[in-house]
Formats: C-alpha cells, sequence, structure tokens
C-alpha cells in the first residue's frame, strides 16, 4: 500500500506519495495560504494530497493513509495542532486530522513537523551511517530533533526544541515572546523582521525588491539565497548572525548529548547547502568541550522533500481498523 505524507509550513505545503520502500512517486507543492484562516489552509492540504495521487498516476484507493507534519504543539489522541504561530492566522487549537480524514476517507497521523524530517534524514538520508544525530532545521522557525540508537527521542513530548534554546541572554527577540532564542537569530520570520526594521530605519538592502521581483510576500529561502549571490550586506549581516547562534546552540546540545552527527535542514539550511553547514561546524567548534571529537556537521540530503517523506514515514505506525480505508473523496462526486 501507498502512503501520502505533507509537510506543512509556514510560507509552502509539500505533498509526496511514497511507496512502501520510501520512494516518490508523486508529489506536489502549494503555497500556504496566508489570508484564509485554518480553513483554508486544510483545504489547501487536500487538493495538495488529491493532486500528489493524481502525479503519482496510481488509484486513490491504494492510499494506506496520510502523514501530516506540523509546526505547533500536536494533540495525537485529539487530531489537534495547537500554538503553530508560523502558520497564518492559527489561533488556539484547532482541529486537524478529523476534517482532512472526512474529507479524504483515509487515516490521518499528525506530527511534529520538524521530528518527521530528523526521523526522514536518519533513516533515508545524510544520517543514515549514524545511530545517533541532532537535526537542525532553520526554515520560518527553527525547530529539532534528536535521535537517540536510530529511535526518534521525544522525552515528555518536547524534546529537540534546540530553537527555543537561549544563545544570548536579554537578547533579541523571538516569536515565542521570549528573548536571545536561537529562533530569534535564525529563523526566516524573525531574521525578515530584523532586515524590515533595518530597512525602515535607513539600511540599504535589496531583499525587499529581489522578494519582490520573485513575486513573494514574505523573503523566502530562494530571496536570502539570491541576496547573498549579489553579496547585498545586510543579508551577509543577518546570515552572519544566524551561523553565530546556530554554531552556539548547536555546541551546547553537543556538549550535553554527545551525538555523531548533526544534520542542518529547513527550507533555509537545505537551500544554503554544505556550505552552510560547514561556517556551522566552524562556529560550533570554540564551544565544544571536546573538539577533537567533534560530530559531523552535515547538509540534509533529502531536500525540500524530506519533512513529507518523514510525515509518510508516520502512516507505518497507523492501525486502522477494518473496514476504514476508504478512497482518497473525488472532488467531482
Amino acid at each position: 500500500m501507498l502512503r501520502a505524507g505533507v509537510d506543512l509550513g509556514g510560507t509552502k505545503i509539500q505533498t509526496v506519495v511514497v511507496d512502501p520502500e520510501g520512494n516518490v512517486l508523486g508529489q506536489c507543492r502549494l503555497p500556504t495560504p496566508q489570508d484564509l484562516g485554518p480553513p483554508g489552509v486544510l483545504d489547501a492540504i487536500v487538493d495538495s494530497v488529491r493532486q500528489s495521487v493524481a502525479d503519482a498516476g496510481v488509484a486513490p484507493g491504494q492510499l494506506l493513509g496520510v502523514g501530516v507534519g506540523s509546526p505547533g504543539q500536536i494533540d495525537h489522541d485529539a487530531g489537534t495542532v495547537s500554538h503553530a504561530g508560523n502558520l497564518p492566522d492559527w489561533l488556539g487549537t484547532i482541529e486537524v486530522a478529523a476534517p482532512l480524514r472526512a474529507a479524504l476517507g483515509v487515516p490521518i497521523e499528525l506530527a511534529n513537523d520538524v521530528q518527521v524530517g530528523v526521523m526522514a534524514e536518519s533513516r533515508l538520508g545524510a544520517g543514515r551511517p549514524y545511530s545517533s544525530m541532532l537535526g537542525i532545521f532553520c526554515g520560518t522557525g527553527v525547530g529539532g530533533g534528536i535521535v537517540i540508537h536510530d529511535e526518534l527521542w521525544l522525552g515528555r513530548g518536547a524534546a529537540g526544541e534546540v530553537g527555543h534554546m537561549v544563545v544570548e541572554p536579554d537578547g533579541a527577540p523571538c516569536p515565542c515572546g521570549r528573548r536571545g532564542c536561537l529562533e530569534a537569530y535564525a529563523g526566516r520570520a524573525a531574521m525578515e523582521a530584523e532586515a524590515r526594521h533595518r530597512i525602515g530605519k535607513g539600511k540599504h538592502s535589496d531583499l525587499i525588491k529581489i522578494m519582490e521581483k520573485k513575486g513573494r510576500t514574505r523573503m523566502s529561502s530562494g530571496v536570502w539565497a539570491k541576496a547573498l549571490e549579489k553579496h547585498d550586506h545586510l543579508a551577509v549581516h543577518l546570515i552572519d548572525r544566524a551561523v553565530w547562534a546556530l554554531g552556539l546552540a548547536a555546541a551546547s546540545a553537543v556538549n550535553l548529548l554527545d551525538v555523531e552527527a548533526v544534520v542542518i535542514g529547513g527550507g533555509l539550511g537545505t537551500r544554503l547547502g554544505p556550505p552552510f553547514a560547514d561556517r556551522i561546524r566552524e562556529a560550533m567548534l570554540p564551544h565544544l568541550i571536546l573538539p577533537e571529537k567533534a560530530p559531523q556537521v552535515l547538509s540534509a540530503a533529502l531536500g525540500d522533500l524530506g519533512g513529507a517523506m518523514g510525515a509518510a514515514l508516520r502512516v507505518e505506525h497507523t492501525v486502522p481498523p477494518p473496514g476504514d480505508l476508504g478512497a482518497v473523496a473525488d472532488p467531482d462526486a
């Protein structure tokens, strides 16, 4: 049976259909609706799954289930997502599993977006040679995951929140409401807010011009990459600041966990690639208690599909009751 996986982000919804070996048979990428609230986001998820199934050229009834990797706090039993501040107008607790199940006719498995991305890298990507690793995913925010003995360590439910490790007491404001978190320096939303603030104060930068030329309303990873190519001084400064913060946070986590590898992923991490990971390794080294045993620092290998592939992996843990396997609902029925 086939599985679908959805990577739900603040700017995009990436969906894949995979076979039992994890090979991608079909995919779809849609922008996350910014002005339709949670109902609009859920509708877009449904559309992306249907388009992925069509792209795979398979029968809808072959779909075993859909895994959804989402930011925020996941309640698996209730099928809800809460505190997803990086999603548009996602206030409070939103039912996700029930409306998706009703629309698609298959079981829905919810999981944290970064955790499923980390597991995909552990099983299928850059982390395959290692039994322990730390994943740091830089996207709209910064999330993380910890793999120990090839298993995701969840703690009491919130393990791996490297984005909210404090790298500078009373430092830059973080979207979480606190100050000095890693995400305040290396998350795209916080970086964009800082860039707009400095531009508003008269700092020259082409970031907004590049964004508008690309037809974007937010500074996506591609916008930052293009600005770096153009040697935009503000973009270079803010990326340098992000590298400093990532190196400091990664070193602190490694000193505590002593993992074999650190994998840098997420939209920004993937777009900037191995040179970005190499810079983070160099920034990390001065803060390691055992620099001679520094872990490998690697760029995520699965690219933009990693989160969706990891979400699809979650379906293997779902055991639907007999007779509960429906076909993906036909929108024209």
